[in-house]
């Protein structure tokens, strides 16, 4: 299926003088308005689990090579085990496939300080007290000196993002509890509610500490000024909007063959370009995520998506498509919030400076959903307008 650019829709001017009008990249109806509010509180719910279980392995998982109990939160029980093996629980793989991007497309401050000699001085005495009396470890480390070292930077990658997600989850439900009650009105306002969010929690500092035979290490100290905003939030946004990885089964990773980009600069993997239609097919990272957010849609978006064309059936897709607009309010918050003057201003130069800048963003998007996002509905079905199935119940 082919993708719409952005010109096919609207020229990239049109966004800019949508977005200097205090409008979002996407449009400003009742459907995308239920569908944004509605797959965001879903993915808030989602999200506080992620967030929880990165933050535990981070804390509790600290250089445990075989950490075969990651997934249970330290709760370890026969009921537990069983819903486990029948995959009736949070698929937090996905979790680890975001820490995993975000880590090896870099950027940012917490990227920066993990390549630093102050970590790995940092690193070498946690590691030197975990490995204490166990001389089998230490020798393995003298042979691979940089194994270990590296096993803790992913884990500051783990409460990195674990941290950011808890931000972003409160976001979400905050959101989804004020258009309950009738404080959210249009994608705008959801787009100003994200951004208040990210401005609130800009300076908000990541830090990382372990806990070793009763004493406290640390790994990312409050000294190395890591906070929300740029450190996380920023290179989220490039790692996982933008970039992301090529999904296996859907492109060679024969080299000759030049499917995948040789930079990764080049790579339009991540939620804006990805194609809604493979979700649900094997090694798709995403459909991870939409088996995990279809447990908790709300009634009245869950209600929309029974009454499509083909009801339930694709359900995982119905859902990617929600997720994508919700997406690009996000990505249109943070556009905002960078911008390098307030987009409605009135000076000459400064309205010169902003389009300059957000021209910057539009020449990312011609290959991305966005012009998908900004086509009519077309969820109605001629033949079947009342197609509705039954959905079943979901515990973790």
């Amino acid at each position: 299926m082919k993708t719409l650019s952005p010109s096919s829709v609207h020229p990239p001017n049109d966004y800019i003088d949508r977005l200097e009008s205090g409008q979002a990249l996407l449009p400003d109806s009742r459907e995308n308005l239920v569908e944004v509010v509605g797959i965001l509180k879903s993915y808030g719910v989602v999200l506080d689990a992620y967030s929880k279980n990165l933050i535990y392995i981070a804390d509790h998982q600290f250089l445990v090579l075989f950490p075969f109990f990651k997934y249970f939160n330290g709760e370890i029980n026969r009921s537990k085990l069983l819903r486990f093996w029948w995959h009736d629980r949070i698929n937090y793989e996905y979790a680890e496939y975001c820490m995993r991007t975000m880590m090896w497309h870099g950027g940012g401050g917490l990227d920066a300080y993990l390549d630093s000699a102050e970590f790995n001085q940092r690193a070498e005495i946690a590691i030197q007290a975990k490995l204490k009396g166990n001389g089998l470890m230490l020798l393995m480390h003298r042979l691979f000196p940089q194994f270990l070292p590296e096993q803790i930077r992913q884990l500051a990658y783990y409460s990195g993002l674990g941290q950011f997600w808890r931000v972003m989850s409160d976001m979400f439900i905050s959101l989804s509890d004020r258009y309950d009650q009738g404080e959210i009105q249009s994608i705008p306002q959801v787009v100003d509610h994200i951004l208040q969010g990210l401005v609130a929690d800009a300076s908000r500092p990541i830090i990382y500490r372990v806990k070793i035979d009763h004493q406290i290490y640390d790994i990312l100290p409050e000294s190395a000024g890591l906070t929300f905003l740029k450190d996380t939030a920023i290179p989220y946004v490039e790692a996982v909007f933008f970039r992301g990885t090529p999904f296996p089964g859907t492109v060679s990773y024969n080299a000759q063959v030049h499917q995948i980009p040789v930079e990764q600069e080049q790579f339009t993997y991540g939620a804006l370009y990805a194609d809604p239609l493979p979700i649900g097919g094997s090694g798709i990272p995403p459909t991870q995520l939409m088996q995990d957010m279809r447990h908790y849609l709300p009634e009245y978006l869950h209600e929309i998506y029974r009454n499509s064309c083909r009801g339930e059936d694709d359900l995982r897709v119905q859902i990617c498509q929600s997720f994508q607009k919700s997406m690009f309010c996000v990505t249109t918050a943070t556009m905002k919030g960078l911008a390098p003057f307030p987009l409605d201003t009135a000076d000459l130069e400064q309205r010169q400076a902003n389009r300059e800048y957000l021209g910057g963003w539009m020449d990312r998007f011609p290959s991305s959903r966005l012009g998908e996002v900004n086509q009519p509905s077309s969820r109605e079905c001629m033949l079947f307008p009342n197609r509705s199935t039954d959905s079943g119940n979901f515990s973790d």
